[in-house]
């Protein structure tokens, strides 16, 4: 039979500061690193080396996107989540390949090439880099590969077992650098489990891993990388991670393909709120940062080396591929039931909810993917007429039609309230505030409920079908600044408003509780970033697959929401079974399941992701800024290793 080559590309052109709480700063060196002879201190203490043993010229430090890490001392990404921003996916690990979505290209990691599919999408040959060595100097080869695709199906522990049993039926290695897969069923797309975004599946050090009795349970402390740094220490508290650059930066791919990163130490820290971020940085002692709308506009105000990813008005990264919102958990009632989380929507103003959550400075989308690039040609614009005819069955013989495309406008007039200049010409109203979403209408919302048999009380609070008080608790990660924090506290005031009990609940626990099911609604993205390049919506839909279902209180290997449906199963294997350089085809599916997922509307979709990035310039400079964005700029995403050569040290 014979092979074709499908170029990974056109596989996707086709498819506290410190806080001390009272406590010394502790330092937990890693295996074999001597420990500091002085200790850490706060970033608010000046000081001519800012964490005290580090030379600061030669410092990089970045705050933590995610906040401060639960479990300090485990490094075992393959289980649960190890908040892998702390360093491990942008520093210590390289991926067989990674996406760039502000370039749309391709990067070759630990893959020395494209990946080689059978006619029948059956078998997949994907050839590895030579050269490459794990940061304790023992050579990565192909053997690494297959032990950790043979481990992830042997135990269910690990993340990505389902997703593995369910399609290899053998992998091995023809030689040291060539991995070949044999498929229970084809798919066309199986190589991008090994393609990074955020996340993917990362390789493990065989002569590490097949030493451990269990690997589940095995913490992988000190690490062991690819990628061009290794641990140095971390705060066994878990407010910061310092990572050192390899001796033998040259076998790590980042060296191969791009050069000598020029920070020696790389710290990420976690700061106890936006005003420690703030202060720091104006103190020079934090070199990037992502604040909020209000927290930009202050350090840019204060600081004399300050600078935003665009140096004008809106300031933000508006390229990221990456939809907000909010997730409900559907495996729990009330939230089983779709009626009742279109009440849910309908009962949310999207104007107040924007304009308390970023200041109206985001793109609106009605769909599971951001109106951005690509997807607006791809999706939001053919989905247009059908969203305009959506229609919901209120009871009765009465109907309603949800969808709003003024919505942009009205959240045009707010952004001019505040005093923004916004042309009136709508074609730049609907590149900055989306095409449509969804109406207001809090009487429509009561209706579905009550026809769900929910109830108000005489002070018309609402109560569920069995007569009890309805709470809901949104929780999200304790960050104010972040995202998914802005999201779950504006969502929590429109429910209030519209009589119900609800509460925001933040917290450093937010991966666990809602990977485990164990939340009612999070602010959590309410469907997984399309890849940043190309029109391909798997990676968007296949994370509702019902394979990956677990029970409440097991880990789920798909979308925190725990929704699946036979149509959207359905949906996914057809583009398993698609050739991803067939772009109308691809199209085509995607819009089925972007369809369904809107009449399911398993989490609600608000605005595209910005981010409110600051960088000082004090130490540092050559930030991927707009007007250069050779890389995506973000600290915290697997390519910021790619950053590091380019980064140019000011001397100071």
């Amino acid at each position: 039979m014979r092979g074709k080559v499908l170029p990974v590309m056109s596989l996707l052109a086709a498819l506290s500061l410190l806080v001390s709480c009272g406590r010394g700063p502790t330092v937990t060196p890693a295996a074999g690193v001597t420990p500091p002879g002085t200790p850490l201190v706060s970033p608010a203490t000046p000081a001519p080396d800012v964490l005290g043993v580090l030379p600061r010229e030669e410092t990089l430090i970045v705050a933590q996107l995610t906040g401060r890490v639960g479990t300090p001392d485990d490094f075992n990404e393959w289980v649960g989540w190890k908040w892998r921003d702390r360093g491990m996916q942008q520093l210590m690990n390289e991926p067989l390949w990674s996406v760039d979505f502000a370039t749309g290209k391709i990067i070759n990691g630990l893959a020395a090439g494209d990946p080689i599919y059978s006619e029948d999408f059956k078998k997949v040959t994907i050839p590895l880099r030579k050269g490459v060595a794990w940061s304790d100097g023992v050579p990565f080869t192909a053997a690494d590969v297959v032990f950790t695709v043979e481990t992830l199906i042997k135990h269910e522990g690990f993340n990505a077992h389902a997703f593995f049993a369910e399609n290899v039926e053998r992998v091995y290695a023809p030689d040291d650098y060539t991995v070949v897969f044999e498929l229970k069923q084809p798919n066309s797309r199986f190589h991008t489990t090994f393609l990074d975004r955020w996340g993917s599946t990362w390789i493990m050090p065989k002569h590490i891993f097949e030493k451990v009795e269990d690997p589940v349970k095995f913490k992988f402390n000190p690490p062991v990388g690819t990628g061009p740094y290794k641990l140095h220490s971390y705060d066994p508290a878990g407010y910061w991670t310092v990572w050192e650059r390899r001796e033998d930066w040259d076998k790590s791919p980042t060296g191969i393909l791009f050069g000598e990163p020029k920070p020696k130490y790389i710290v990420f820290q976690a700061f106890a709120n936006e005003g420690a971020k703030i202060l720091a940085q104006l103190t020079h002692q934090l070199d990037a940062v992502d604040l909020s709308a209000e927290g930009l506009k202050a350090a840019l105000a204060q600081g004399r080396t300050n600078r935003a990813y665009q140096k004008t008005f809106p300031w933000v990264v508006n390229n990221d591929p990456c939809i907000t919102g909010i997730t409900f958990n559907t495996a729990k009632p009330p939230y089983d039931n779709p009626e009742v989380r279109w009440a849910l929507l309908l009962a949310i103003d999207i104007v107040e909810y924007e304009a308390q959550a970023v200041d109206g400075m985001a793109t609106l989308s009605p769909i599971h993917v951001p109106s951005l690039g690509p997807y607006i040609d791809y999706y939001i614009k053919p989905m247009q007429e059908w969203l305009k005819e959506f229609t919901l069955d209120l009871g009765n013989g009465e109907t309603f039609k949800p969808y709003d495309p003024e919505a942009p406008r009205r959240l045009a007039e707010y952004a001019k309230s505040r005093g923004y200049a916004i042309p009136d010409d709508p074609a730049f109203i609907s590149r900055a505030f989306g095409f449509g979403w969804y109406k207001y209408a809090p009487d429509v919302a009561e209706k579905l409920l009550i026809k769900n048999g929910f109830s108000r009380d005489a002070e018309g609070k609402w109560r569920l079908p069995d007569g009890k008080p309805w709470r809901i608790e949104v929780i999200s990660r304790s960050d104010m600044s972040h995202l998914e924090f802005k999201n779950a506290a504006a969502a929590v005031q429109q429910w209030k408003k519209f009589g119900i009990d609800a509460v925001h609940v933040p917290s450093d626990n937010v991966s666990a509780l809602t990977q485990n099911g164990e939340y009612d609604v999070s602010g959590n993205w309410p469907a997984f970033e399309p890849w940043g390049a190309g029109p391909d919506l798997y990676r968007v839909l296949d994370p509702f697959n019902s394979a990956y279902v677990r029970p409440i209180g097991q880990l789920t290997q798909g979308h925190t929401s725990r929704w699946s449906s036979p149509e959207m199963d359905d949906v996914i294997k057809r583009l398993r079974e698609t050739d991803p350089t067939k772009t109308e085809q691809v199209v085509a599916i995607g819009l089925e399941g972007l369809k369904i997922l809107v009449r399911e509307m398993p989490g609600i979709p608000t605005f595209g992701y910005i981010g409110f990035i600051s960088w000082d310039e004090h130490y540092w400079t050559n930030w991927p800024g707009a007007e250069n964005p050779y890389t995506q700029p973000y600290t915290h995403w697997g390519p910021f290793k790619y950053m590091t050569p380019f980064l140019q040290p000011t001397g100071r």
